[in-house]
Parts: C-alpha cells; structure tokens; sequence
C-alpha cells in the first residue's frame, strides 16, 4: 500500500502555488507525466481553479475583439446613421477598447514591474537592467 500526498504536489510550505506540476513538465518524462497522480492533480486544478478562468478570459477577449470590429469596420458602413453620431460612437467604442482591454496589460505590467523591483528582481540586457518578468517570453511578448 502506498500513501500519496498530493497537497504537497499543489502547495509548498509558503501555501503558495508549488512549482511541481512545472517541474514535471520540464523533466520531459512521459512515464511520470502519465502517472496517475500525476494526472489528478493537473485535472483537478484544471477542472475547479483554471478552467474558469481561462473561459473568462477567452470570453472577455472574444467581447474586446468584437466591439473593435464594430468600431473599425461595421459602423462605417450603416447609412441611416448620420456622420456627427457614427463618429461619437466609434469614438465611445475606441475608448472602451483602450480602457478595457489596454488598461489590464497597462495594470499587469505595473504591478509586475513594481514587484521586481521591490524585490530586486533585475536582469542585465546589454547595459540595461529589466524586470525579471520580462525575461521570460510570456512577460516580453505580452508587453509587445
């Protein structure tokens, strides 16, 4: 009979989110990928914590990408609307897109950047120092 913990697999002795799963990622072992352990851990995050979340957001970016069609595109071409109100509500939509959906990537860079150096978390570039998130490609390509 073997007893599994799999608390210590979801959390480190800080109750912060482990890095386990991460680094069984990174180890590129099929048959510890595979194990069932393994497997309920990974399914049973993804099913009651990221799930949701990431279906929110696809859903906040589905919203953000429609209403800038609409604003770019598809108001140009509506005739019964005179010019003065076609204008005003591209100009409403324009700033509901750069408010809404810039204005999270503006908070998420802050934040992140304010973190790394309070805590020092600087990355010499060249001759530059940079926040330790912008050193992996998720931090860069989201700041692009």
């Amino acid at each position: 009979r073997v007893n599994y913990y799999i608390r210590h697999l979801l959390m480190d002795e800080n109750s912060e989110f482990a890095k386990a799963t991460e680094w069984i990622t990174e180890n590129n072992d099929p048959k510890l990928v595979c194990h069932p352990v393994v497997s309920l851990v990974t399914d049973m995050v993804w099913g009651r914590v990221a799930f949701r979340t990431f279906l929110f957001g696809r859903a906040w970016f589905l919203f953000t990408l429609l209403i800038f069609i609409t604003s770019q595109s598809m108001l140009h071409r509506v005739s019964s609307i005179d010019a003065k109100s076609v204008r005003n509500l591209v100009f409403a939509l324009r700033c509901f897109i750069y408010v809404c959906s810039m204005g999270h990537w503006i908070v998420y860079h802050v934040k992140h950047t304010v973190h790394d150096v309070r805590n020092r978390a600087l990355v010499r570039v060249g001759r530059v120092w940079i926040p330790e998130y912008l050193a992996q490609w998720q931090g860069w390509s989201s700041l692009i």
